[in-house]
């Protein structure tokens, strides 16, 4: 404090050795008014009249690091005319009072580099302090929606010290400046509407107003929709095509177990880029819905190829079976043979049955030609015949099994495909 009083000292002694020719009248007028307006001035104590007095801070920010505070000095009044015509100066805001405005939920450790900035004072007493600032402030941030979230962030300026009987604090209009403000290339600022109030603590039984701009903003999740969501989206329909795979073409369950290590690697980038939180966000409950879908439609997938190779010991097709599955769904959902229309399922058809033609003589035969007397040869005959129709049997029991598999792979492929789809459809209309 003695050096800062030494150099003001040693800045006045070098003004009052200048000759009078080297300064201008304007100049001599400003310096006049200086040294009058600060002879018994103390920037220690609120320039009031009256201590009883309340004092007015408007305030004022604008959305470029510039907060702006305006109050009237009750011991810094002039009249122009005795200076000059001079209305207004420009001198340090370490000399005058200021108001310990502060704001409130400050999350930086950093001292504002506001000291040295000039203050603009008029003749009526008016002050006007422009400083810039660059602040971090603590708001809570809900990410349930991200990427589609819009947040609101408060920004609460008042007095530290002085309660609402000695120091009135008031926007200056109804939203904070947003004129000179440049665009950001995440968030899109919808507005910072000011609301003023005035609240009592436990401590004091005086009133402590204050006033709080609220930050409006809206993520821009074109980005986030581009390289997060739409491959997302187009993996998940992917996903029930395996369905439709042929089961001899072995590439069934390669294809949902590709599907799920593919989003398993978008679910690890979209961590990274995700701000940490306590809920879930939207877009990771799409890709937690969408990898348990794929996990249940490649768990089926094993289940439907393990019907479609079934071996010569399965059991038939249960009756029920037959009639829901191989009857009524087949002919709704259009799994056919070969040959067969759609809408009609083929007919079984037990095989022939080997019975001797009429007319041929039965019993004893005097013929030495005859069949019947070649036992041996009609007994292999009727082995061959059996072993015919086990295998019709074991031949038709496969079928069964792998139309089935088809009906099954048929059903899933429209259950899965639905589900993807609108579930795509939910995410993708909150970017609307």
């Amino acid at each position: 404090m003695a050096t800062k009083s030494h150099h003001l000292g040693l800045g006045f002694l070098l003004l009052l050795f200048l000759p009078a020719e080297c300064l201008g009248a304007e100049g001599r007028l400003a310096h006049k008014l200086f040294r009058d307006l600060f002879a018994n001035y103390t920037s220690a104590l609120r320039p009031v009249a009256d201590t009883d007095q309340t004092l007015n801070v408007t305030l004022e920010v604008t959305l470029s690091q510039i907060i702006d505070m305006e109050w009237t000095d009750a011991y810094l009044h002039w009249d122009p005319k005795a200076y000059g015509d001079l209305d207004a100066i420009r001198i340090p805001s370490s000399l005058v009072w200021r108001p310990d405005i502060v704001l409130y939920n400050k999350a930086d450790t950093q001292p504002p580099a506001s000291a040295s900035t000039n203050v603009v004072v008029r003749h009526n007493g008016a002050v006007r302090w422009d400083a810039p600032a660059i602040t971090r402030s603590s708001c809570r941030v809900d990410v349930s929606a991200f990427p589609f979230d819009a947040q609101s962030c408060g920004l609460t300026f008042g007095s530290w010290t002085h309660g609402g009987h000695q120091l009135d604090v008031r926007p200056r209009g109804a939203s904070a400046s947003l004129a000179d403000f440049v665009e950001n290339v995440e968030w899109h600022v919808l507005g910072m509407p000011a609301r003023r109030r005035v609240l009592t603590y436990g401590c004091c039984s005086e009133p402590y107003p204050d006033v709080t701009f609220t930050l409006l903003l809206r993520r821009r999740a074109a980005a986030y929709v581009c390289n997060l969501l739409l491959p997302c989206v187009f993996i998940s329909l992917l996903a029930p095509l395996a369905f439709h795979l042929p089961a001899d073409s072995g590439e069934k369950v390669s294809l949902g177990v590709t599907v799920l290590l593919a989003l398993t690697v978008f679910q690890l980038i979209l961590a990274e880029s995700m701000p940490p939180a306590e809920s879930v966000p939207l877009i990771g409950k799409y890709y937690m819905a969408t990898m348990t879908m794929v996990t249940f439609s490649t768990a089926l997938t094993i289940l439907i190829m393990n019907l479609h190779y079934c071996g010569p010991s399965a059991h038939p097709v249960p009756a029920w079976a037959r009639v829901l599955l191989l009857g009524h769904l087949a002919r709704g959902l259009c799994v056919r043979e070969r040959g067969e229309p759609c809408g009609q399922s083929k007919s079984l058809q037990s095989a022939p049955s080997l019975q001797p033609p009429e007319g041929l003589p039965t019993g004893p035969c005097h013929e030495p030609w005859c069949l019947c007397h070649q036992e041996v040869l009609l007994h292999h005959v009727a082995s061959i015949a059996g072993t015919f129709r086990s295998h019709r049997a074991a031949q038709r029991c496969r079928e069964d099994w792998k139309r089935l598999a088809r009906v099954m792979d048929r059903f899933f492929l429209g259950v899965f495909f639905c589900m993807a789809l609108v579930m795509s459809l939910l995410v993708l209309v909150q970017a609307l």
